[in-house]
This record gives C-alpha cells, structure tokens and sequence, in this order.
C-alpha cells in the first residue's frame, strides 16, 4: 500500500466531522480555511457557524459594514484575515457578479488567498489536483521522508513543494489534502505524537533515527518587540469612551480606550495626567498589568480608571458610547478581558 492510500485509508477511520467537509460550496471552504489560519479547529468551529448564520452566502457577507464583520471575528486575533475576507466579499459580488472564481489561478488572485488556501478551495471544492502545504503537512512530511531542510528557507519550501506534489493522489485529491491535515493535527502532533499507532511507523524516518522531536527544522527566529500601553478608562453618566484605531498599526478598524504608550511600564499617574490635562483627570483605579501576546510583539497594558469635571472635552477625540452598548464595537481580545471586569 502507498503513502496516499495508507493515508486516506487512516483518514476514513479516524477523521472529525467538520461542517466544511460535508459541502463543496467555495464559499464555506474559504470561509473555513480564512477561519483556520492561525486557529485551531476546536476554537474556529464555533466563529464558523456563527459566520454562516450571520451571512450565510458571499452576498450578505459584502453586504455587512466592516465594524459588524470585525464584531464576529472578535477573539479570534490576527484581524487583516476578517479585513481581507470583507474586501474579497466584496470584489466577488462588485466584479466578479456573486460567482467565487473555479480556476486555481485565479482563486490565487484574492486578497488574502495564498499558495495554501487556494489549493485547499481548488482541491475540496472542484478536486483540482493541487496538494496543500502548511505546518501540519512539513511536520508529517519532514518526519517521515527525514527532511532535515528548513521549512521556512526557499530550497526547503521547494523541496517540500516539489514532494507534495509528487504524492497527491490526483483520483482523489480532496481526499488526499484532507487526509494528510488531519493526520498531521491528529496523530503526527508536535508534540507526543502517537507513533505506536501509526500506520509509517515501520518507514519513518524521524521514529528510526530518534529524531521526531526535531523535525521539522526552521531557521529564522521570531523577534517581539515590548510595548506598553496606559489605557485611560473614563465612565461617564453610564456611558465609556472608545478610540477607534485607524493607523497601520494593530489592531486596525477595532476600538480600544485612549491610550498612552511609554516604554516602559508606569509605575506613576503622572506622565497620563499630563498628557491629558485638559480633562482635569481624577485616578479611581489602577489595574493590575494585562500581558498580551502577538506574533511579533508582546503588549503589557495597565488600565486606568479615571473620572473627570471636563466630559465635554472628551468627545471631540473620541466615540462616547453607552455602556450597555459597548459589546457591540469590536475590541481587541486585551481589552474585552478588561470590560468583562468593569461590566
């Protein structure tokens, strides 16, 4: 038996059911792949399903105000996905009459679709032999076949590409793509994969030479960069005060609270108190610090609970909204787990 059918045969034994494997409406796959990117699937069903309630096709999707599709993203970080999967909604209904795109080409074209996504759509929705790559695929691949080239260095992504394509099974390549994701999500994990069970056991590489561990190989390092933000939480006549965040930074289009940056953690109300002194700013409460973890920045944030004799001031800068009303503006996840705290 081959690698693609040891595959698909463990694949059809083991296999969740997952709502966008049972359709091959385009629109649910990307919808789910876009979802997936970064997310693991027990946290990504439940946004999945609340996305295909809310705008069940492409055109109510395009039809939604970006504020109200960043409301449903909430949580789920990485937010240009949500921006993108808005603007392509968009694109699809305005240029290209409703119809997702069938040629892999021109799926490729999307914002936000890349090498894997579109062979994903191209595969399990029109079964175009085209073999998806991503951290589940390198892991299983590396480890079994012992290919010890970075995942992330252009003659190990070539390698790898080359290699997956070479494997597909092109009968069946919906199948296949799904078969070799599962299986890298479910049995050859990152970390305690469950090698005395798998079906290569007796042909892989990285189990014969005491190496599964380090496999895959990468060889660029993440650097993060500290920030630290004051959030100044002013409550007035049971309403809250929201800066909508408009600058290529992150976060973009959420709302969040006005916002001192320093560089490093203030330990003082001062430098606050001065850099909004037209308020005339009284400290209630200061938080404890909040730490928030991205992918290439790690934000330490601390909240301070103000009142203020000058409320009128405030709204010039920033969105007044009634407190009841706040869990509808999409907050990034750091300040979400603050509100729930004040509410």
């Amino acid at each position: 038996m081959g690698f693609s059918e040891k595959l698909i045969t463990w694949y059809k034994q083991n296999k969740r059911d997952l709502p966008w494997r049972n359709t091959t409406d385009p629109y649910q796959i990307w919808l789910s792949e876009i979802i997936l990117q970064q997310t693991r699937v027990d946290q990504g069903l439940n946004y999945f399903h609340k996305f295909i309630e809310n705008y069940p096709t492409v055109k109510d999707l395009a039809k939604a105000s970006e504020k109200d599709v960043l409301n449903h993203w909430q949580g789920l970080g990485y937010y240009s996905r949500a921006r993108n999967l808005h603007f392509t909604a968009k694109y699809i209904v305005n240029e290209l009459n409703g119809i997702f795109p069938s040629a892999h080409k021109d799926i490729l074209k999307l914002k936000g679709v890349g090498e894997y996504t579109a062979a994903a759509i191209s595969s399990f929705s029109y079964q175009e032999p085209y073999p998806v790559i991503d951290g589940n695929v390198y892991r299983v691949l590396s480890r079994i076949f012992g290919i010890e080239d970075p995942i992330d260095s252009t003659k190990g992504k070539k390698i790898f590409k080359e290699l997956a394509a070479e494997l597909i099974d092109i009968k069946n390549p919906d199948t296949y793509n799904q078969a070799i994701m599962e299986f890298g999500a479910l049995q050859c994990t990152p970390k305690k994969p469950n090698c005395e069970t798998c079906p290569y056991l007796l042909e892989c590489y990285a189990y014969k030479n005491n190496s599964v561990s380090e496999l895959p190989k990468k060889e660029k390092k993440i650097k993060q960069r500290n920030r630290y933000f004051n959030y100044l939480v002013i409550i007035t006549d049971d309403a809250i005060y929201l800066n909508e965040r408009k600058k290529k930074d992150i976060w973009q289009g959420l709302f969040d609270f006005p916002v001192l940056e320093s560089t490093e953690p203030l330990s003082s109300f001062t430098p606050l108190n001065d850099e909004f002194k037209k308020l005339k700013l009284s400290l209630i409460r200061k938080s404890e610090e909040y730490k928030h973890l991205l992918s290439h920045q790690k934000i330490y944030a601390t909240f301070w609970l103000v009142s203020t004799e000058k409320a009128e001031k405030i709204s010039n800068s920033y969105n007044k909204i009634p407190l009841k009303e706040i869990n509808n503006y999409p907050v990034p996840k750091l300040i979400e787990n603050y509100i729930k705290t004040i509410l």
